[in-house]
């Protein structure tokens, strides 16, 4: 009975938690009325990130939310970003850059989440119900990482300066600087910069955090302005970094002691400092390697074994025949691997080195052609209608000229 009374206490306490949290949510809708006339906050974000858009306003009546995708308002295309249930969650581990936005989005607590959003995910998003009616609405502007301006504070690079237009005025809002993505050896920090425009023309039906402000692919930039995306990039700055290591837990004194006898004894064996994956790849092709649980936002570095990939030398750009390259997901691309480019390429996020990745390089095994491989047939194919439409127009020349002789010389009597 004795135990059974904290057991009891922690429940009630878990209950009055999960109570609180419900009131907690309802008093928000409560709070923040929706707007008699839909409005459009502005947010805005880089390629390949993973965004939030929260519905902050809905009656007290609705249950569940729908979520709408418009490019442009009034458009008659309209996608559905929802199963009519408001429940849709997906694994963000299975998202591939490439996919389409309806494989990348899931909604939580009637909130829409887009998982590495492309350019083409902006536009507006609107909730609401299955009946078509809009509570709030998001106008959301993704900027692409293409020929995006990089700055080396190290080599004394300086970012973009304002462009000041008779209209309208562009600068770049930056980001604050991300931690020192290594611990303990020299590392770098990140700041992203992204693309607005300041005007006193802008529409009026789209919100943003200051008046006559907005990101350089908002709908609120009026029509009749020169793009503004065209004459400023998203822009990122790096710099050095040097942060220490935090301590390590000691194990226990009995634990080393048997540690250090088995390995004395020789019978220890081989154990990666983080964990390792093991992969083959054959020389020539491509390959990508993606850093676990790391984001386009966060603080990524990589090293193979002992060197160190700084973006001073291998961020995409800074060399036009790059070979290894990191790009601005933070992935590590090797193209045309070649057997050089084995060993163990290790990944740091946000200061800690979590992962490895073990890369042997491998010749393909050349095999002899067969009539009955796919390529061989289709060669055969591919061969015989060439020589067949080549013979089909060396026939249509010389019947052509024979007529041309025939009409040309004159009866003979």
């Amino acid at each position: 009975m004795a135990m059974r009374l904290p057991a009891a206490a922690v429940l009630l306490c878990l209950v009055d938690v999960l109570h609180a949290f419900a009131i907690e949510e309802k008093d928000v809708f409560k709070r923040m009325a929706c707007p008699a006339f839909l409005m459009f906050d502005n947010a805005a974000y880089l390629a390949d990130m993973t965004f939030e858009l929260p519905c902050n306003c809905k009656p007290e009546e609705v249950s569940s939310v729908i979520w709408y995708f418009q490019k442009n308002v009034g458009s008659r295309k309209t996608t559905v970003l929802t199963d009519f249930a408001g429940t849709v969650v997906v694994d963000s581990g299975h998202i591939h850059a490439g996919s389409d936005v309806l494989k990348r989005f899931s909604i939580r607590m009637f909130s829409l989440i887009v998982f590495r959003a492309q350019v083409t995910d902006s536009g507006h998003y609107l909730c609401g119900t299955k009946k078509g009616e809009f509570f709030y609405g998001y106008d959301v502007d993704v900027q692409p990482t293409k020929h995006i301006t990089v700055a080396f504070v190290d080599k004394g690079q300086h970012v973009q300066d304002d462009y000041t237009e008779k209209l309208f005025s562009l600068f770049t809002a930056f980001w604050d600087w991300t931690r020192c993505d290594r611990c303990g050896v020299r590392g770098e920090q990140r700041r992203i910069g992204l693309c607005y425009v300041q005007s006193a023309q802008l529409h009026p039906r789209y919100r943003a955090a200051m008046p006559n402000v907005t990101s350089c692919g908002s709908r609120a930039v009026p029509a009749h302005f020169q793009h503004p995306g065209r004459l400023r990039r998203p822009e990122v700055a790096i710099r050095s970094c040097l942060t220490p290591c935090p301590k390590e837990e000691v194990p226990e004194e009995g634990v080393q002691a048997i540690s250090n006898v088995i390995s004395k004894l020789g019978e220890k064996p081989w154990l990666p400092r983080v964990p390792t994956q093991f992969h083959k790849q054959p020389v020539g092709s491509g390959l990508i390697i993606v850093c676990p649980g790391a984001r386009p936002e966060h603080a990524v570095a990589w090293d193979k074994d002992s060197v160190r990939l700084y973006r001073s030398r291998y961020l995409v750009g800074v060399n036009k025949s790059m070979r290894v390259f990191i790009d601005h997901g933070n992935h590590l691309h090797i193209q045309w691997v070649q057997v050089s480019d084995g060993g163990t390429y290790f990944c740091w996020r946000e200061g800690k080195m979590v992962a490895g990745f073990r890369l042997s390089v491998m010749y393909q095994h050349r095999h002899r052609r067969t009539f009955n491989d796919p390529e061989t047939i289709y060669a055969a194919k591919a061969i015989g209608m060439s020589y067949v439409l080549i013979s089909i127009v060396f026939i249509v020349i010389h019947v052509c000229r024979c007529c041309r002789r025939v009409f040309r010389c004159p009866a003979r009597t």
